[in-house]
Order: structure tokens, then C-alpha cells, then sequence
């Protein structure tokens, strides 16, 4: 029933953490993905490319424990990127913390970044979004986030990777 919890903060659980970090078994991509852009690949180079975790979360539309993720509590500044494909989708100025357990943003980094899909599983109607380059699975968008945008997109550590903003760094950094 945790995937049904996600991102509630009434429902979270806290976990023993277990960040994502220094993936050396994914390969990174060579590009970034532009706005408008599609990364297909067969399911064989997803499992080639990911972690099992990320290969879980992005793929199979799974959700990491609240609070074990690795960006949950991250306060650097810079950009994270899909952990799939490379692509730009939230800033660090945009990060709140919800107390929900995962990294929450008030808005994507760009229009056209983050696609929103309606979710109709585990008997609930939700919002998810996925990575408008890949459809890799994110996490979902809720109406009670703070200002400007009153939208709190609740995001898998595990679907992301960090760049720091030149001249800060941070342990959590690491590549797609």
C-alpha cells in the first residue's frame, strides 16, 4: 500500500535512507534531449542504461520509501536532470520542502519538460508526470503547493540526477 501513500505526507513512512548515488552500472547519455525531443530505446538498453532502482522507478512507474531517496533533503543549487535520458527538469530555486518525504518543486525548469498523464491506479484519481523526452515515471503533481504556482510536484529521487551550479559543490552530485 506505500505506492498508494506516496507523496501524502499523512501516509509517509520513514525509512532507513538509501540514496542513489554514483551510478557506475548506467550509461550516461550522450546528448541532452532538447524541448519537442523523443528517446526510445527497447527495453534491453533501458536495463543496460539504468540501475534496477531508476530501471524500477522510471520504467515500471514504481515509487522509492518516503525519506530514502537521495534529493529529499538536498539543498545544493543547480539543475536536476532525468536520470533516463539526460533531459532538464527542475531548478534548485523551484525545490521546496513539503515534508512529505521526496524532492518537491513548484514548477518544471522549462515548459515542455515534464508531461502530465492521468492516473487512475490504486483506486485513486492522480495526476503523474513523466519526462515529456522519455516518459520516464517521475511522480505526481498536486494542487497544495506553496506560491507562485501552487503545484507540488512530487518526484522520485531515484528519476533524477544532480548538476551542481558551477562553484558549489555537493556529495550528492552525480551523472545519468
Amino acid at each position: 500500500m506505500l505506492i498508494v501513500a506516496a507523496c501524502n505526507p499523512a501516509n509517509s513512512q520513514v525509512a532507513p535512507a538509501t540514496p542513489v548515488e554514483g551510478d557506475s552500472s548506467s550509461t550516461a547519455p550522450t546528448e541532452t534531449p532538447s524541448v519537442g525531443d523523443s528517446v526510445e530505446l527497447s527495453d534491453e538498453a533501458w536495463h543496460a542504461r539504468l540501475t534496477p532502482e531508476r530501471y524500477h522507478v522510471l520504467r515500471e512507474g514504481g515509487t522509492e520509501r518516503a525519506f530514502t531517496g537521495a534529493f529529499h533533503d538536498h539543498h545544493a543549487s543547480g539543475l536536476y536532470r532525468c536520470a533516463g535520458c539526460g533531459a532538464p527538469l527542475f531548478s534548485s530555486a523551484d525545490k521546496f520542502d513539503s515534508g512529505t518525504g521526496w524532492p518537491s518543486y513548484t514548477r518544471a525548469v522549462e515548459e515542455g519538460r515534464v508531461r502530465e498523464v492521468r492516473d487512475e491506479s490504486h483506486g485513486m484519481v492522480r495526476t503523474e508526470i513523466v519526462c515529456a523526452a522519455c516518459d520516464g515515471h517521475l511522480g505526481h503533481v498536486f494542487p497544495d503547493g506553496p506560491a507562485p504556482t501552487g503545484l507540488r510536484y512530487c518526484v522520485n529521487s531515484a528519476s533524477l540526477v544532480f548538476d551542481a551550479q558551477e562553484g558549489e559543490t555537493t556529495d550528492t552530485e552525480n551523472q545519468p
